[in-house]
């Protein structure tokens, strides 16, 4: 028989920890470490659940070699940028937990976002609030730009093929446009800077009417460049109109929005620039051809109109109707005189009969048909024998001369004139 060697148990140190007592080592460790109390983790959303208003789900590693459970508080919700949703990457902004009773630590979410171009469409879509608000993208504030510009100024790299697009239709539209180039970097991170000097140095020469800001097709990243902030304002101050042409017709950039306006490529851009010749020599004899029918209306209807007056001015039979007038006249004349007349001689009579009434009233025609005017002294008018005494001197005025009389006795009796007095 063969005994094996039984090795020696270790002997129990008196201060062996309990598990609680590893666990809130743990914990300490965790939840004080000044990394780990806002810590931002990238990963990929997994095993996403929703539970009284609060959402537990699984960052893992795309691989699935490593994850950690996080939560987002029901309070935290509205504070989100973005939701996380099983399968896409994210931004975390959280802080580490550890539940003892269950031995495990998890996030809990502050703040996520979207990561890649999740991220940066975010990014996007936040500038383009705050822009929108100050107004840099409002329909009010766009400038009409010119008809037929005679310069136009392209700020674009020198090697794109935008460049060659567009000169290759401005000549094709109209040969002898003048057409000035502003190069600038069009994509990476120095583009936004180069795109802004450009422009600048095309407000500063002065010579062109319209600003084409252009850039072939691509990725949308390669686009990037155009939704900068600073693009967008120098397109907004710009105090020349600008036109975009940027990418494909499917992208829209908020260079695009901050445009005069878009035309989505450069090609489109180079013709909505100038007209064709070919369409503004067919606009011209449009219109040519609507002048020569509108003076032939109007020479028409003049001479229709002459010719009616012709006709009424025969129908009227003016040298009927200008005897009618002049017997019309004398009648007017006649009744005139007669009502001349007629007043004449009222006025006449009127003047007779006011003569003699005015001889009647006359004191000395009264006077001559032998009546007299006795006053008494103080040149008193008498008109009673009440206001006569015995004595009194009287003056008697006749028609001729005056005569002064004594009283010799006074009669209140009044009798009829003309009977004489008793003696």
């Amino acid at each position: 028989m063969v005994f094996s060697a039984v090795s020696p148990l270790p002997e129990v140190p008196d201060d062996a920890l309990s598990v609680a007592g590893v666990t809130d080592y743990i914990q300490s460790l965790l939840e004080q470490d000044p990394h780990l109390h806002r810590v931002w983790v990238v990963g990929e959303v997994s095993s996403a659940s929703e539970r009284h208003g609060h959402f537990f789900f699984t960052l893992q590693e795309p691989d699935g070699s490593a994850s950690i459970r996080a939560v987002v508080w029901r309070s935290r919700r509205d504070q989100l940028a973005t939701d996380p949703t099983p399968g896409e990457q994210i931004f975390l902004l959280g802080q580490i937990r550890v539940y003892p009773q269950r031995g495990q630590y998890q996030i809990n979410a502050v703040q996520i976002l979207p990561a890649g171009k999740g991220l940066q469409a975010l990014r996007r879509r936040q500038l383009q609030q705050r822009l929108a608000a100050e107004g840099l993208f409002d329909s009010d504030l766009k400038r009409p730009f010119p008809a037929y510009p005679d310069q136009i100024a392209v700020v674009t790299s020198t090697q794109a093929a935008a460049w060659a697009d567009i000169q290759r239709t401005l000549r094709e539209r109209q040969p002898g446009l003048k057409v000035l180039l502003s190069p600038a970097i069009v994509q990476g991170a120095q583009a936004p800077e180069s795109i802004v000097a450009a422009l600048k140095r095309v407000a500063t020469d002065g010579r062109a009417a319209l600003v084409i800001l252009a850039r072939g097709g691509g990725a949308r990243e390669d686009l990037d460049c155009f939704d900068d902030e600073r693009v967008v304002r120098a397109i907004a101050t710009c105090p020349i109109p600008v036109m975009t042409g940027i990418g494909h017709e499917c992208d829209e950039t908020l260079a695009d929005l901050a445009a005069d306006f878009c035309a989505h490529t450069p090609t489109a851009a180079a013709e909505q620039a100038v007209p064709h010749l070919a369409d503004l020599w067919a606009e011209h004899r449009t219109r040519t051809q609507a002048v020569k029918g509108a003076l032939q209306s109007a020479v028409q209807m003049h001479y229709e109109r002459v010719a009616d007056i012709r006709r009424r001015l025969e129908q009227l039979r003016l040298d009927q109707t200008l005897q009618q007038e002049d017997q019309r006249l004398r009648w007017l004349q006649q009744q005139l005189k007669q009502t001349v007349q007629y007043r004449l001689q009222s006025a006449q009579q009127q003047c007779q009969h006011l003569h003699q009434t005015l001889r009647t009233l006359d004191p000395a025609s009264v006077l001559k048909r032998g009546y007299a005017v006795v006053r008494a002294d103080g040149d008193q008018v008498l008109h009673s024998t009440q206001t006569v005494a015995v004595g009194d001197t009287l003056h008697i005025q006749l028609a001729e001369g005056e005569i002064a009389a004594q009283v010799l006795s006074v009669n209140t009796e009044q009798k009829p004139i003309g009977q004489p007095l008793s003696p």
